[in-house]
């Protein structure tokens, strides 16, 4: 592993440094104003290490819910995590004993660095991936320990914390909205959640919104294979 690597990787990561670091306190403070201290944020940040499933745990802990409900809530929120790492199976081919780890390790923000970097020459791309994995982890650690510690010593009014998770998917949602080469996926989701919010309300819309969204990305395949091979075939053209 050269110096250039772990430069270019931590670089990479400073965006994600930013958010995780705030987050993950705004999460220690939650879970230490349910009443569990700075070493089960701790303990979860390093074992869970989902920021969503972390603030929906929040809820299930103080909720007294049972093991089946967090299995089955656990699996929905996260499903999104399967595709991820079936996308991520080449790149990590041959990288050794640490695969486990970065497919456990495989956020949304480290997704967005490894799945497909335009590195420099200089730059070696297993060791890029292994890096940017554990930085992120590491930051995301530090930020839910500091901020049990702090919601342990200091007592002020939490209410909007538990936002912090959703306003981080509206910033991840408008990066992928720009990046995106198709917004069919993105009409689907938006059209599922709403749709589901008021047929469900707003206790109950998650799960059927997580299910509702991959049947209608599957059934809308073809669509969204048609749109995209007509903007390449514009964009060759021009």
């Amino acid at each position: 592993m050269n110096k250039k690597t772990l430069f270019y990787s931590f670089k990479a990561t400073i965006p994600v440094m930013a958010g995780y670091i705030v987050l993950g306190i705004a999460f220690g403070v939650l879970l230490e104003s349910k009443g569990y201290n700075f070493l089960w944020s701790l303990v979860m940040s390093l074992t869970i290490f989902a920021g969503s499933m972390q603030f929906v745990t929040v809820d299930l802990l103080a909720g007294g819910a049972t093991l089946v409900s967090a299995a089955i809530m656990t699996v929905l929120v996260n499903a999104r995590h399967i595709f991820y790492g079936i996308s991520m199976v080449d790149k990590y081919r041959g990288i050794g004993r640490v695969k486990p780890y970065l497919m456990h390790a495989l956020t949304d923000e480290t997704y967005s660095l490894v799945c497909d970097p335009t590195l420099p020459e200089d730059v070696a791309e297993k060791p890029y991936y292994i890096i940017v994995t554990g930085f992120n982890h590491i930051y995301w650690v530090i930020g839910c320990a500091v901020g049990g510690l702090i919601g342990g010593a200091v007592e002020f009014n939490t209410a909007g914390l538990d936002f912090a998770m959703t306003a981080l998917f509206v910033v991840i949602f408008v990066e992928q909205w720009e990046k995106a080469k198709s917004h069919i996926p993105a009409y689907i989701g938006l059209a599922a959640a709403v749709i589901c919010l008021l047929v469900f309300g707003p206790t109950n819309f998650l799960i059927p919104t997580i299910i509702i969204i991959p049947i209608a990305l599957f059934a809308l395949r073809p669509l969204i294979e048609k749109q995209l091979k007509k903007d390449e075939e514009v964009a060759g053209n021009d």
